[in-house]
């Protein structure tokens, strides 16, 4: 059996189970009195023994999943051998590469070796045993599972509480793994930094003004040094960012004051999830946007005044950026201005200032906290984009402030690096981790900043 038939068919069992866990609780109880008997509700007992049903089941088959692939492999490379030899390691991957291809049907051009052929046939047998040995012992250990949950079901057993503390558990462990995850990432960045920076000194990475991560393999290779200076790419990266952030804060941040304290509800009904579609569409769309229409419309104005744009500008890039966060500071923006009490409002208008004047001199400090906040997220959200650079901004890594001109930024320049087969061995490759580092410290500082502005001036009103 397939693994989806199989997780379908213990999806099918785990729910049979529920359903004769809440049956048995409330036949058990039926000749003393009913359901009010029971210590927990029936619908906990099915719970409970859909749990026993699905939780070894469900762990075996992870396990199963994630040392088949090894076990297999390794039984397959025993059996392959060339003119009565093993087969050495350093030719083992692309033997097995082969004896995949053959079992796929997509070796074309080659006629394999009986070696390979047998290996292949070795390697289709044990695949359909494991697939049938772990269908078996999946099925029978849920089986097992839910009939012996169904044995403990009694008017006595606390079925709620060891589901609660079950589901307690759950939490617990998605919470360490969000965790766990989160330091892995940056533990995995910092050390492949670190190797880096063994190769190439950090002033000459924050300080050079050169970037061009081009080594060579041999070392008889011209030009093999090659340079590390990522000013140009952080300077790119703040450019586009800046660009963004003067689209998308006025647009936003007008946008929210005129939705939050001048739109009728029903205009506000309709405008601000439109607004927020804006936030759903792929950056992909935006790039395409880019490149195909705000790009060249650059270009002809500029020449339309005796100046001569790049057919990839930063301009264009930064502009159709703002647009994309728009949403962003909208939003954010919204959430605030509506948490500030209408008794400010009311207050100010009693002591006669208009709308406007309690707008800004009431509200917008008010909601000041809420809003650095947003802005900052925002912008954490522009240094990070990468379709959009790549399809409006070029590739090309210059030190200049002119907005008309081809820039890049530090995410176009970390998947540029890492496409295609890469060894981790080089400074050229693991330059994109250094990248990643200081892309990652950036956004954490301005997600601290953001934090401790809100913190420090938040305002708690009754």
């Amino acid at each position: 059996m397939e693994t989806s038939n199989l997780l379908l068919a213990l999806v099918l069992v785990i729910a049979a189970s529920y359903v004769f866990g809440r049956g048995r609780s409330i036949s058990v109880v039926a000749p003393v009195g009913g359901i009010k008997t029971l210590n927990s509700l029936p619908f906990y007992h099915g719970v409970l023994t859909a749990l026993w049903c699905a939780v070894p089941s469900l762990f075996l088959t992870l396990l199963w999943l994630l040392f088949e692939p090894k076990i297999i492999e390794t039984l397959v490379i025993s059996q392959i051998t060339i003119d009565g030899e093993l087969v050495s390691s350093d030719k083992l991957g692309l033997m097995l590469n082969t004896v995949e291809n053959i079992l796929a049907g997509t070796l074309l051009g080659i006629e394999p070796s009986q070696a390979l052929l047998d290996a292949a046939e070795h390697l289709k047998s044990l695949r359909q045993t494991s697939q049938m040995a772990m269908t078996v012992a999946v099925l029978s250990l849920a089986m097992m599972g839910g009939l012996w949950a169904l044995t403990q079901i009694s008017p006595n057993f606390g079925a709620r509480v060891k589901v609660e503390k079950t589901f307690k558990i759950v939490l617990l462990a998605c919470s360490c793994i969000a965790i766990l995850t989160t330091i892995g990432i940056v533990l995995s960045v910092i050390f492949e930094s670190l190797r880096f920076f063994k190769s190439i000194p950090v002033t000459d990475f924050l300080f050079g003004l050169q970037w061009s991560p081009q080594t060579a393999i041999r070392v008889d290779q011209v030009g093999g040094s090659g340079a590390f200076g990522a000013v140009p790419l952080f300077a790119g990266t703040m450019l586009i960012s800046f660009i963004a952030m003067l689209v998308a804060v006025p647009v936003g941040l007008m946008a929210a004051i005129y939705l939050s304290e001048y739109a009728s509800t029903g205009f506000r009904t309709y405008i601000k999830p439109l607004i927020e579609i804006l936030a759903g569409i792929p950056t992909v769309v935006y790039g395409f946007f880019a490149a195909l229409t705000v790009a060249p419309a650059i270009r002809e104005a500029g020449s339309m005044v005796g100046l001569s744009p790049s057919s990839e500008s930063a301009l264009a890039a930064g502009l159709v950026m703002g647009v994309m966060i728009i949403p962003f500071v909208s939003s954010l923006s919204d959430d605030v201005i509506n948490a500030v009490p209408q008794s400010l409002r009311d207050g100010s208008l009693g002591l006669g200032a208009t709308r406007s004047e309690t707008i800004k001199q009431v509200v917008i400090p008010a909601a000041l906290p809420g809003i650095v906040s947003g802005v900052l997220l925002a912008a954490s959200r522009a240094i990070g984009e990468t379709m959009i650079v790549v399809m409006a901004a070029g590739l090309a890594a210059k030190l200049t402030a002119n907005p008309l001109e081809s820039v890049t930024t530090v995410t176009v320049q970390i998947v540029t690096l890492l496409v295609g087969d890469q060894e981790f061995d080089s400074p050229k490759t693991l330059a994109a981790f250094a990248l990643g580092l200081m892309l990652f410290t950036v956004t954490l500082g301005l997600n601290f900043i953001a934090q401790h502005v809100v913190k420090k001036y938040r305002e708690q009103y009754d």
